[in-house]
């Protein structure tokens, strides 16, 4: 059977609140093997480990202070992110980064934060999950300033150019994560797979956001994946089994798992 691994997936969202073992039980029937759950703030957290204590292996977490989630408040944030983080048992530091859509208030404290995460992953030897939008050049502007401690990773609903992506891979060890974006109408990212090597691309959905073509309109959940990966396998020219094979096989290797 074809195997996946869905490698951002919250789903310890309140979307998934009444159902969520008919809905593990539903990924898990589409071959789905693992659902890496990424971490918010402190105020998802209790939920996040309810999650990941009932499901086990078929769970994987991370930790990380989201950039959605830095306010007047974010050193107490951050400091509880890294106290967790530094307590082990987390297979990733994320989802970090930077946000310039919703707000640009506190820009340079995202930077900061991401900074102090990402030279704490560094050190710790675990990859990132980076979330950027409409913040390219400030994301940079942290890599940059890394120098030789920077981690390996994944760039998360990566949806740029090819000429974004190639930048990327001259910070060292990154991935980019392909999710539901990509079955959209007019989507430039599908121009970009088509250069993007199989073997940097792992799959992702988000869920319960960013549903793929054709359940649009309805919750996300790691079930499908399929067509994300069927999508990605019409862009470059291969089959299903290739992509999946490739992109569980890459997800494997970044995480470790």
């Amino acid at each position: 059977m074809i195997q996946f691994i869905d490698t951002h997936a919250h789903l310890y969202d309140e979307a998934f609140d009444g159902d969520l073992d008919e809905v593990v039980g539903k990924i898990k029937g589409a071959g789905v093997v693992k659902c890496i759950l990424p971490a918010i703030d402190s105020t998802s957290f209790a939920r996040q480990q309810e999650v990941a204590a009932k499901y086990g292996d078929f769970t994987p977490q991370a930790m990380g202070l989201h950039p959605t989630s830095i306010g007047e408040n974010w050193k107490d944030e951050l400091d509880f992110a890294v106290a967790e983080m530094e307590k082990g048992g987390y297979i990733a530091v994320g989802e970090i980064g930077i946000d310039g859509y919703w707000s640009r208030d506190f820009i340079e404290q995202q930077k900061e934060a991401f900074r102090v995460q990402m030279e704490l992953a560094y050190k710790k030897d675990l990859p990132v999950i980076i979330h950027v939008r409409e913040a390219t050049d400030e994301v940079f502007q942290v890599l940059d300033s890394l120098g030789g401690s920077m981690p390996r990773g994944v760039f998360h609903a990566f949806s740029g150019s090819w000429e974004t992506y190639d930048r990327i891979s001259r910070y060292g060890d990154f991935m980019v994560g392909i999710g539901g974006v990509v079955t959209y109408k007019n989507a430039g990212v599908a121009k970009s797979i088509e250069r993007i090597p199989l073997e940097r691309i792992v799959l992702e959905t988000d869920c319960p956001y960013l549903t793929p073509v054709p359940m649009r309109g309805k919750r996300n959940d790691s079930s499908y994946l399929a067509y994300i990966a069927e999508k990605i396998a019409q862009v470059k020219g291969c089959t299903l089994e290739e992509v999946a094979a490739a992109t569980t096989a890459n997800a494997k290797e970044m995480f470790r798992l």
